[in-house]
C-alpha cells in the first residue's frame, strides 16, 4: 500500500486474518475476511486481541480498518453454535478482553469506517478512540430481532456515544443509521468521501503520534474512567493526572517550546 507502510515482522506478521503494516511509529491493522464482510470469528477476536497487546515498543498510534466493502458486519452466525449459559458467558468476556485492548491498549486507536458497521463490528468500533466514516457507512444493531443481545461491550460503550434511548431504538427496531445520521448523533467524529477514509485516518494517526505519549497515554487511560466517577472525584483525579503529565520531561520542553515561540499556536484550520 502507500503511505510507506511496510509489513510487520514476527509475531503480528502471524496472525492470517490480519493485514498489519508499519510505517515508522504508525501501524495500521487491516481485517482480512472481506468474503464475510469481517464478519468476527472466534479466530479473528482472539488475533486483534493478540494484535493489540503485541504491538512494536515504538509504535504511537493505530489506523484499524476493514478490507472490501465493509468495516465489519458483527459476529459471524454461520459459526455460532449452541452455548450452554457459562460458554455464553465466556465467550461474550473473550469479546470484552479483545475490546478493551483497543481501547485501553497502548496507542490511540483510528478507525475507519466504510459499509456495514453493524452489531459486534459497531461494538468494536466504539472502543476505537476516533471514528472516521466514509460515504457508504452504515450502523446497525440487529440483535434484538436475531433473539440475541450485545455481548462485545455494545451497551457500556455505545451509549456513551449516542445515548441508551437512540441505542434502545436500533436494537428493538432494528432501525440503522446512514454515514450523515452516524455523523449527526455521534458515532463518527469525521464524515470524508467516499475512498477517502484511510487517508484521513492515517493524517490523523500522525498528528496523534506526534503529541507526548504520556499525554496520550492520559486521553486514553484518565478521560473515560473520570468520566465514570462522581465530579469530585472526577476532578481529584484530574488533578493527579494534570500533575503527573506536567512532571513528564517531554511536557517540560514542549512547554520552553511554546513560551520561546517554537511551537505552533491553536488556529482554526
Amino acid at each position: 500500500m502507500s503511505h510507506d507502510f511496510v509489513p510487520a515482522s514476527g509475531l503480528l506478521a502471524d496472525l492470517p486474518l490480519l493485514r498489519i503494516e508499519i510505517s515508522g511509529p504508525l501501524v495500521h491493522l487491516r481485517m482480512m475476511r472481506p468474503a464475510k464482510r469481517n464478519a468476527i470469528n472466534d479466530a479473528l477476536i482472539t488475533q486483534i486481541h493478540t494484535a493489540m497487546v503485541n504491538l512494536p515498543a515504538d509504535a504511537r498510534a493505530l489506523v484499524l480498518s476493514g478490507e472490501g466493502d465493509h468495516f465489519c458486519a458483527g459476529l459471524d452466525l454461520s459459526e455460532m453454535s449452541e452455548r450452554s449459559t457459562f460458554e455464553g458467558v465466556a465467550h461474550s468476556r473473550t469479546w470484552h478482553a479483545a475490546m478493551d485492548a483497543v481501547q485501553f491498549g497502548s496507542v490511540p486507536v483510528v478507525a475507519v469506517l466504510h459499509g456495514a458497521v453493524v452489531g459486534g463490528g459497531l461494538e468494536l468500533a466504539s472502543s476505537a478512540h476516533l471514528r472516521v466514516a466514509e460515504a457508504s457507512t452504515f450502523y446497525g444493531l440487529p440483535e434484538g430481532q436475531r433473539g440475541l443481545f450485545v455481548g462485545g461491550g455494545g451497551s457500556a460503550r455505545v451509549p456513551r456515544l449516542v445515548g441508551f434511548s437512540r441505542m434502545t431504538d436500533m436494537m428493538l427496531t432494528g432501525r440503522v443509521l446512514d454515514a450523515e445520521e452516524g455523523q449527526a448523533v455521534g458515532l463518527s467524529h469525521y464524515r470524508v468521501a467516499e475512498g477517502a477514509g484511510l487517508a484521513k485516518g492515517i493524517e490523523l494517526a500522525r498528528k496523534i503520534a506526534g503529541n507526548a505519549p504520556l499525554s496520550n497515554y492520559a486521553v486514553m487511560q484518565a478521560l473515560p474512567r473520570i468520566a465514570d466517577l462522581s465530579q469530585s472525584d472526577g476532578l481529584f483525579v484530574e488533578s493527579l493526572m494534570a500533575a503527573i503529565a506536567q512532571g513528564d520531561d517531554a511536557a517540560k520542553q514542549r512547554m520552553r517550546d511554546f513560551l520561546e515561540g517554537k511551537a505552533g499556536k491553536v488556529r482554526k484550520s
